[in-house]
């Protein structure tokens, strides 16, 4: 293999191996972070550093009590830089609610890693974070579309 094709299957198995590490709650896995890198995640907003990624793992720990990503369903795309992992995860809440419920919460995920060299530089994370379905104007309005759908 060729360099280039080389470093893109090592980024692709880092971001996989991140999400094994999520799963155990690995405290390493801010290692495999920048010093300056920059994580996105819906209704938090934006870290920046080590630090800040650390500490918003800390508070996501807070209301999730275990989280098991499906690594083998995982599709995963690279091109340059980017590594993109689409999939699937399920878990329970601090407050012992499972999810996804498959009714209005489903477990989908989308990620977009950039790497420097071997080391995640960015991070956008995709998902609802509503994982005990708490946001109740949000699964009125998704059971609303639903049953007007399920009309036609």
């Amino acid at each position: 293999m060729n360099a280039a094709i080389d470093i893109q299957k090592r980024r692709e198995e880092i971001a996989i191996n991140y999400f094994r590490m999520v799963d155990a709650g690995n405290p390493e896995v801010i290692d495999l972070f920048t010093e300056d890198a920059r994580m996105f995640y819906p209704k938090f907003g934006i870290a920046k550093g080590k630090a800040q990624i650390g500490a918003f793992a800390q508070g996501l720990g807070r209301g999730v009590a275990s989280l098991e990503h499906d690594i083998g369903g995982l599709t995963v795309l690279s091109s340059g830089d980017y590594v993109i992992v689409e999939g699937a995860e399920k878990g329970t809440t601090t407050s012992g609610v499972d999810f996804p419920d498959g009714v209005s919460s489903f477990g989908l995920f989308c990620n977009v890693f950039e790497f420097e060299g071997e080391l995640i530089k960015r991070i956008h994370i995709y998902v609802d974070p509503d994982f005990a379905n708490t946001h109740a104007e949000g699964v009125a309005w998704g059971k609303s579309v639903q049953d007007s759908i399920a009309s036609l």
